[in-house]
């Protein structure tokens, strides 16, 4: 089985949404053969963000917020992602363009190490606080993923790998992906947000026993879960 999984290194419910696949998938028989492949997709493409401003600033001026309703907003995503075992410090995280960590993170896939380093990518940003923007720190990143520093620093001071985001990004509109993290298993079906684990372990095991046209699996108990898009996290 081949699970794509579009999400961006800064939306705080692709982290979530990421641990939860990965709890379902430890109780899944059919483990070994499930293959993971991370897609890119960018929240804000082309973005700048001014020095020195937080997050709980940007979230307040761009959807007409309070800062207290901005503060009160991040605590709760923060307990959710300590709920799936992740540590978020969301008034302090620094807004970042991600395009060079997707463009690295494809260069990770052309080197068997896709799977670690978007790892790396989300930890450093939510838990860490590193600065995405950075080029340094994006090489030292890579480093941490097991690539090489000095291709990973070609690379970011090039343009390679740009049509492969840029693909990415082109296939998830073409299914209509609006919001991130969005999963899809064979194919067959599709997981919109950081569902619940349960959510995941009925989507595993309807794809695995069914040869279906791509369809949506929900738990009518279950809340939404929270997703990202242009527009705002939810």
């Amino acid at each position: 089985m081949k699970i794509e999984v579009w999400s961006d290194v800064v939306c705080p419910f692709c982290y979530i949404g990421k641990r939860h696949l990965e709890k379902a998938l430890e109780n899944f028989p059919g483990r070994e053969q499930v293959e993971v492949v991370f897609r890119s997709f960018e929240l804000s493409p082309g973005a700048s963000f001014e020095p020195g401003v937080s997050m709980t600033e940007l979230l307040a001026a761009k959807y007409g917020m309070t800062l207290q309703q901005a503060e009160d907003a991040n605590r709760s995503v923060t307990e959710q992602a300590a709920r799936a075992g992740l540590t978020y410090h969301l008034d302090r995280v620094i807004p970042a363009n991600t395009f060079n960590a997707h463009r690295l993170a494809q260069y990770a896939d052309k080197e068997g190490k896709l799977d670690e380093m978007t790892e790396v990518l989300f930890k450093a940003y939510f838990t860490d606080l590193k600065d995405l923007n950075d080029a340094e720190q994006l090489a030292d990143l890579a480093v941490q993923a097991g690539l090489n520093r000095d291709k990973a620093v070609s690379v970011l001071e090039s343009e390679e790998f740009s049509s492969e985001v840029l693909a990415d990004e082109q296939a998830a509109r073409e299914i209509g992906v609006r919001g991130v993290p969005f999963f899809v298993l064979d194919h067959k079906f599709a997981v919109s947000g950081a569902q619940p684990v349960e959510v995941f372990t009925q989507a595993l095991q309807k794809a695995a026993a069914e040869a279906s046209p791509l369809v949506f699996v929900e738990d009518a108990n279950a809340a939404p879960g929270g997703s990202c898009n242009d527009d705002a996290c939810s």
